[in-house]
């Protein structure tokens, strides 16, 4: 399997390449798989010259390729304005618009505030679900105080394994099982020779 990890960190080193990094082995103690880090911020000029002579440069191409080839993503972005970085969405601006088309997506985010914590529902799984992609139910936001607190290592282990079963097609979701359907014809037989049985008039137990 192929791992790809998006992150939008800017300062190095950053908490939103941390929580992209513990993510990627979350994910590959249960599902193996090569990982591969594309830094956003490594790309910035290419992405800005992208948008303006529309061509991407030699490493946002390969960068692009990456994530099309990807089997999963993991994506990880810090809060600016109660929303995702403008580099984060650039990037997947530039990106082909079915490049992420049925692809397993895992969403993340840090902030200085647990308030911010809902970037994930009203930013990141819409800009997802617009792109096509398969955003798994278990988002990850990481607040300043959350490193090192109870909770952080359970969710992020939760969405790494959702995010696995996605990735080699294995569902944790028991099929629900359907009752049987008779025809209507059947039930109806069934009723007359139980009728018969029991002695009904004109059944094979009635007296004559």
């Amino acid at each position: 399997m192929r791992l790809v990890v998006v992150s939008a960190g800017l300062s190095v080193p950053s908490s939103t390449r941390l929580l992209a990094d513990r993510l990627a082995a979350a994910v590959d103690r249960g599902t193996p798989a090569d990982i591969e880090v594309v830094e956003l911020r490594e790309l910035a000029v290419e992405i800005a010259h992208n948008f303006t002579n529309g061509f991407p440069g030699r490493a946002l191409a390969a960068a692009l390729e990456a994530v099309t080839e990807a089997d999963g993503l993991i994506v990880v972005t810090p809060v600016f304005s109660a929303s995702y970085s403008g580099l984060f969405k650039s990037f997947f601006d530039v990106l082909d618009k079915d490049a992420l088309a049925g692809k397993p997506v895992l969403i993340a985010a840090t902030g200085g505030s647990a308030r911010h914590s809902l970037v994930l529902e009203h930013a990141l799984r819409p800009l997802f679900a617009h792109l096509r992609a398969v955003v798994v139910p278990t988002g990850v936001y990481a607040a300043s105080e959350d490193w090192g607190a109870e909770g952080l290592p359970e969710r992020i282990e939760r969405a790494a394994g959702e995010l696995g079963a996605l990735m080699t097609g294995l569902s944790t979701a028991r099929p629900e099982r359907k009752p049987a359907l008779v025809p209507f014809a059947q039930q109806l037989a069934a009723l007359s020779v139980a009728g018969a049985d029991a002695g009904v008039p004109g059944g094979r137990g009635s007296r004559p």
